[in-house]
């Protein structure tokens, strides 16, 4: 990639001072040097949401900055296009209740020429939260339109050890994992204890990068989540069916095999609000300080009953709320409420789940 325009780079440095300027300050005076008007209303907006929030609790961010790095670039005589990643780190808190949150976003920013130098024409997000429309189903397991309608994502075996003794934990020891062999029968079996410093211990390991024994999606968060309740130890309840159980079977005839409650967030909530005698299992909690490390919290943007988005919590924040880990929008010990997401709407609506202890 060739090197970077000096006017496009002032450009873009320009934008990202602004909003780092106004995040950490909750103040949109600074969002007044951004041309896009339809993303500055956004960000402003999420200014007002965020102060909001301030209001009640101990999250306001005390000091932070963006790291930003220009992910590919080009540049006619009319327009200019630059690909951002930029990584959002804050402390917030103060004191011995400060707690660190990070998260990656992605944003594709375009330019045009303006008095000699080049200034910011529009920017949108490069995936969020909202863009698991994509794999949103109807509210029941099976309604998810056909196979050829999901990402094409690489392909590659997935190698699980049993009893819920996380992949990941084999690929770092370097111990050969046998082939998954469908050791469930179509029954969630097992009745082993809930560990939930093995979730967070895997959330924290792969919250900003893809384990590669599990197949990536473009909209990643279920699988995620999913991943980190198996590492806690959840048992599989294989059925073959994509439209029942909770599954993963990795690469099988050419092609990757998981059901639906594995990988779109909608059927993740679904299957989370079945009762079952045995297996993964979850009681819907009221409030969000009753979750604890190792529960779930599913995010409906538009309060129409389509959970969008899956989190894991990881932490807990000073004012005894949960801490987040997220894919897709790769976050680490996001405050809970998701009001700095592009996705958040005044309309949404969460659900809270414990995950039950024995399986």
């Amino acid at each position: 990639m060739p090197e970077l325009d000096e006017r496009i780079k002032k450009a873009l440095v320009e934008y990202v001072n602004a909003v780092n300027e106004a995040d950490l300050n909750r103040s949109p005076d600074a969002l007044g040097r951004i041309g896009d008007e339809a993303h500055r209303r956004q960000l402003e907006r999420r200014v007002r949401a965020l102060r909001r929030r301030d209001a009640f609790s101990g999250a306001k961010p005390r000091r932070g900055e963006i790291r930003a790095r220009v992910l590919r670039w080009n540049a006619g005589q009319k327009e200019a296009f630059a690909d951002l990643q930029l990584t959002i780190a804050r402390v917030c808190g103060a004191g011995e209740a400060a707690y660190a949150e990070e998260r990656i976003e992605r944003e594709r920013i375009r330019l045009v020429p303006f008095g000699g130098e080049w200034r910011l024409d529009r920017a949108e997000p490069l995936g969020d939260e909202r863009s698991s429309a994509a794999l949103l189903g109807s509210g029941a397991e099976g309604a998810l339109g056909a196979p050829g309608e999901w990402p094409v994502a690489p392909s590659v075996p997935f190698m699980p050890a049993r009893d819920g003794y996380a992949a990941w934990q084999v690929i770092q020891s370097g111990v050969q994992a046998a082939p998954w062999a469908n050791p469930y029968g179509g029954a969630p079996v097992g009745r082993g204890p809930y560990d939930r410093e093995a979730v967070v211990a895997y959330a924290e390991a792969w919250w900003d990068k893809a384990n590669p024994a599990y197949e990536l999606f473009e909209v990643n968060c279920t699988n995620y989540v999913s991943q980190c309740l198996f590492a806690g130890g959840a048992p599989m309840n294989y059925t073959g069916k994509r439209e029942s159980g909770w599954w993963y079977h990795g690469l099988s005839g050419g092609q990757e095999r998981w059901s639906y409650s594995w990988a779109v967030a909608n059927s993740l909530q679904h299957f989370l609000s079945q009762p079952r005698q045995a297996g993964l299992r979850a009681v819907r909690m009221e409030r969000p300080e009753q979750l604890s490390p190792g529960d779930v919290i599913c995010y409906d943007w538009d309060g129409n009953g389509q959970f969008r988005h899956n989190t894991i919590v990881t932490a807990t924040a000073p004012d005894g709320m949960p801490l987040v880990n997220a894919n897709t929008v790769p976050s680490r010990h996001r405050y809970w409420d998701y009001r700095d997401s592009y996705a958040w709407t005044e309309n949404t609506r969460y659900r809270f789940y414990r995950i039950e202890s024995i399986f």
